[in-house]
């Protein structure tokens, strides 16, 4: 199975998380088969365990800048890093990493990972705005439950699962620019964001992007995925390609699956990236 996976740390009915399925197929199509919604991180991470075997893209973070790391004086090595973060209650979080940035100059008060420039992505120790610190602390855990293999991070315990580090963002302003096509506030769910939406999925469909693939739906689906004004199914099917795109390179050189050679195994990549 593949699956791009636009995530939530507090997810809910109202706001679930949703997991877009699909399938890659020869010609470079990559076939929606359809969209799965998650009120609670136990219902998602059960359903990553009860699945047998999948390539996912997950738009939250799989680990913390070394710069923040090696201050904090935590584990350097991936695995116990995690297990430790996993320790913290998410208010130890928030005060230690209001601590760290309280002593740094205004305009760099974050860390940053390596992967975030050339994907424009937040800081995975940012807890407001959005929340990706509290993301990566729900999200990280379920996948290490699920046996998943994290290339060039976690070896897993289950080769038949394996979960990438996506970013809907750096596929959706590589179409659209910076045009926001989303809105979690009602208020600002406007024409000119369905304007954008329908250009980046009408970009979507005739493979106009770097990644070479093209997405492939249906007119139920279509109609679906531009009605959502939030952009959470458009984001997991963005997440989708990029998961696809990382399929596609699983024997490459190195840790697989498009990721560079050489990046910080500590802190993770953001696949296409």
């Amino acid at each position: 199975m593949l699956f791009g996976c636009d995530f939530s740390s507090a997810p809910s009915s109202r706001k679930p998380i949703v997991v877009a399925i699909g399938e890659l197929q020869k010609d470079g199509v990559v076939l929606l088969d359809g969209l799965r919604r998650f009120a609670s991180l136990d219902a998602w991470g059960d359903w990553l365990r009860g699945t047998p075997a999948w390539v996912g893209g997950f738009d939250f973070p799989f680990s913390l800048p070394r710069e923040l790391v090696e201050h904090l004086g935590w584990p350097l090595q991936w695995e116990p890093l995690m297990l430790r973060y996993a320790g913290q209650s998410r208010a130890q979080i928030r005060d230690t990493f209001a601590a760290f940035c309280a002593s740094r100059p205004v305009g760099g008060k974050f860390a940053h990972r390596a992967a975030d420039l050339p994907a424009g992505s937040s800081p995975s120790m940012k807890w407001v705005n959005p929340p990706v610190a509290y993301m990566l602390h729900a999200g990280v855990p379920r996948l290490l439950a699920s046996g998943a293999r994290i290339p060039g991070l976690h070896p897993g315990t289950n080769e038949d699962r394996i979960a990438l580090e996506a970013y809907p963002g750096l596929l959706a302003r590589e179409l659209i620019g910076r045009r926001s096509y989303k809105s979690d506030d009602q208020r600002k769910q406007t024409p000119e964001r369905l304007a954008a939406r329908t250009d980046l999925l009408a970009a979507l469909e005739a493979g106009s992007s770097r990644l070479g693939l093209r997405l492939g739906v249906t007119a139920s689906q279509r109609a679906e995925l531009l009605a959502d004004a939030r952009g959470d199914d458009i984001d997991a099917v963005l997440c989708l390609l990029q998961a696809a795109w990382g399929r596609q390179r699983a024997g490459s050189e190195g840790p697989g699956y498009g990721l560079p050679q050489g990046f910080d195994a500590l802190e993770g990549w953001i696949v296409s990236a």
